[in-house]
């Protein structure tokens, strides 16, 4: 059944933000650690992995376009490569660790709820490969919605004049996906489908999109964006906890 929710209450960035910072802190407490501790372990190897390969093949590819006696240009282009992997870690390897630990992350966002103090959800009575599959399914889709979007919005970093705000869009448009990414954990366990979703935060977008943004800016911030996922997953919660209305 999908939940009445307030949607003045979740257009507040304000509540967006406290609620993104209140998920941070829930991951700290003892009856959330066992279903933490998984996540945290998938993204510190997705992002070692994702440095050893810009390193490898940045060293790699510039020994076979450079003579000898321009070695000490590759220092120069360091920062260049450094912040392209900040867009490269978003765009693939947090899409990948969400995709791997959507299973966990719905555990997670379950175990999140009841701390709070909502109701178990009937559907936490299901077998845990049950779970995992609809998770994998749920957020294959999630992926699709993105990809569609993602690449029109890339097209505007080459479009002269255009380029300029293609940044700003970049950035907004990542926000509102990755609140839709979250936020799917909680309403899941109202039976809420995807395209209800979108429906129900299309209602809020500037709380939503803002509460999306932080979590963005947060995925760039090195070890900050290992715990940024989680902490993502119970902030969503807490955000959709709060926006509820009793029938």
């Amino acid at each position: 059944m999908t939940p009445t929710l307030d949607p003045t209450k979740l257009n507040n960035p304000v509540h967006a933000a406290r609620c993104l910072w209140q998920g941070l802190a829930l991951l700290a407490r003892p009856e959330l650690r066992h279903f933490v501790w998984m996540p945290l372990l998938l993204n510190l190897c997705l992002y070692a992995l994702g440095l050893w390969a810009i390193r490898h093949y940045f060293d790699a590819a510039m020994a076979y376009l450079l003579p000898a006696w321009l070695d000490w240009v590759r220092w120069l282009l360091w920062p260049l490569v450094a912040g392209s992997f900040i867009a490269l870690m978003f765009f693939s390897f947090t899409l990948l660790a969400n995709l791997l630990g959507a299973p966990f992350y719905g555990i997670l966002a379950e175990k999140t709820a009841v701390l709070l103090g909502l109701p178990a959800a009937a559907e936490a009575q299901q077998s845990w490969t049950r779970a995992a599959w609809l998770s994998l399914a749920a957020e294959s889709a999630r992926l699709r919605y993105y990809l569609v979007r993602a690449v029109p919005a890339l097209l505007l970093f080459v479009i002269p004049g255009v380029n300029v705000l293609a940044p700003l869009v970049w950035l907004v448009f990542n926000g509102w996906f990755l609140m839709l990414e979250y936020t799917s954990y909680p309403l899941e366990r109202y039976g809420c489908g995807f395209p209800e979703q979108r429906r129900l935060l299309g209602k809020a977008r500037i709380g939503a999109t803002g509460y999306g943004v932080l979590v963005a800016l947060g995925l760039a911030v090195p070890l900050l964006n290992v715990l940024m996922p989680p902490a993502a997953v119970a902030g969503a919660v807490a955000y959709i906890a709060g926006a509820r209305r009793e029938a």
